[in-house]
């Protein structure tokens, strides 16, 4: 069966069409600017030449009309006709207490869906729109949802309650509900694989490392605690994002600067993390450069960044009363050599021994620690296309 998997953003489309028979990528692409003046879609079937159209894409209706299009193409397409496509998998980022697995989509389902909105407002709304444009064009094909919180839901209620009054848990649902659940899920599962072990059997700290990261404490399958929360502000810092901190300065900065909610959220999300700290860049790419010039506050973001993940490390590690394998994926855990050498620095009396010469592997999975060593150290390229392509394949299957 041909799955395709659909992720939608405010103005954006990620897309791929997958062959479940042999798990190999047909095709995938990217529409940027949807709603904006410049709109295109960047188009590659494997085995051929990527194709790149501007063409106005007033919604995400129009947007999907292009990718069905280019999918089917005589030219540049991968299939022959829409009926190839088995289902249709759905990433959606938030949905609450109410899914802990991926669903098929009905009426219920996005009734559920509509409610999450206040929950996850910038990234629900292009989610649903996404399913609804794809609901109307492809009427009789069955869509799956896929819930960046859905593996989180296993964590104990003493890991994700905050210590705040319990009625604002009942009356709004104010409690940790972690996010890149797809991407965890994935890396832990691959963990199992690769070290050809039961996932009952192991304890696993995995590291999504990227301009959004999180980190994931996996006991025997399962994820008991995560460094998102309410929403994915908290944690690591991150690109552009503050992690944790006293919330007490959230009040402070808006007094001194007289800042609105708005204003301040802009601040917490977008202004933050290592650009913050760094006055350069959101992209640790441009970090990692100009530490190598000697910037100094470029230096000083990388330590906050790095001492965070190790933090979390040490803290989930004690949670589990240990830890058998460490990973690292997502864009900076995968590619960078450096990162993932001063995180494991320092890590060595819980048994993390990092070999040099193993680590020299960028987007590619392999086992970089010493040969011996208690605690095996992974990178693996996460896959959340490929997890949301197997749930759909799963649930439509019966």
């Amino acid at each position: 069966m041909n799955i395709l998997v659909i992720n939608c953003g405010s103005s954006s489309l990620k897309y791929q069409l997958i062959d479940m028979n042999e798990e190999r990528v047909l095709a995938k692409g990217l529409v940027e600017r949807i709603g904006i003046e410049g709109s295109k879609i960047k188009h590659k079937t494997t085995g051929k030449d990527e194709v790149v159209v501007q063409e106005p894409m007033s919604n995400h209706k129009k947007a999907l009309e292009l990718v069905l299009n280019a999918l089917i193409d005589e030219n540049h397409g991968a299939i022959k006709s829409m009926d190839e496509i088995g289902a249709v998998g759905h990433r959606v980022v938030h949905g609450g207490e109410k899914f802990a697995h991926s669903v098929v989509l009905d009426e219920e389902v996005m009734d559920a869906l509509n409610e999450c909105i206040e929950l996850a407002p910038l990234h629900n709304p292009p989610n649903i729109m996404g399913i609804e444009a794809c609901r109307e064009l492809m009427p009789s094909t069955p869509m799956v949802g896929v819930f960046d919180t859905a593996f989180h839901q296993t964590i104990p209620s003493k890991n994700y309650i905050y210590a705040l009054p319990y009625e604002y848990y009942e009356k709004y649902g104010v409690r940790r509900y972690g996010f890149h659940g797809t991407s965890h899920k994935y890396v832990s599962l691959m963990t199992a694989e690769m070290l050809d072990k039961n996932t009952d059997d192991l304890k696993i700290v995995t590291c999504h490392l990227g301009n959004g990261s999180s980190i994931c404490a996996v006991d025997g399958g399962e994820s008991v605690d995560t460094s998102m929360g309410f929403t994915p502000l908290e944690g690591l810092a991150m690109g552009t994002r503050t992690g944790d901190m006293d919330p007490a300065i959230v009040p402070f900065i808006m007094e001194k600067e007289n800042l609105s909610i708005e204003e301040m959220n802009n601040v917490l999300n977008k202004k933050s993390g290592v650009l913050g700290i760094s006055g350069i860049s959101s992209d640790f790419r441009d970090i990692e450069d100009a530490c190598k010039e000697g910037n100094e506050r470029a230096q000083l973001s990388l330590d906050v960044f790095t001492n965070r993940v190790k933090k979390y490390i040490g803290a989930y590690t004690a949670l589990m009363g240990g830890i058998d394998a460490l990973v690292f994926t997502a864009g900076i855990g995968e590619n960078s050599i450096e990162i993932r050498e001063t995180v494991c620095e320092g890590l060595e009396y819980l048994g993390v021994e990092l070999d040099k010469e193993k680590n020299k592997v960028r987007g590619k999975e392999a086992i970089v620690n010493k040969d011996g060593g208690k605690v095996k150290i992974l990178v693996i390229p996460t896959n959340e296309e490929l997890m949301i392509a197997r749930d759909t394949l799963e649930l439509v299957s019966k």
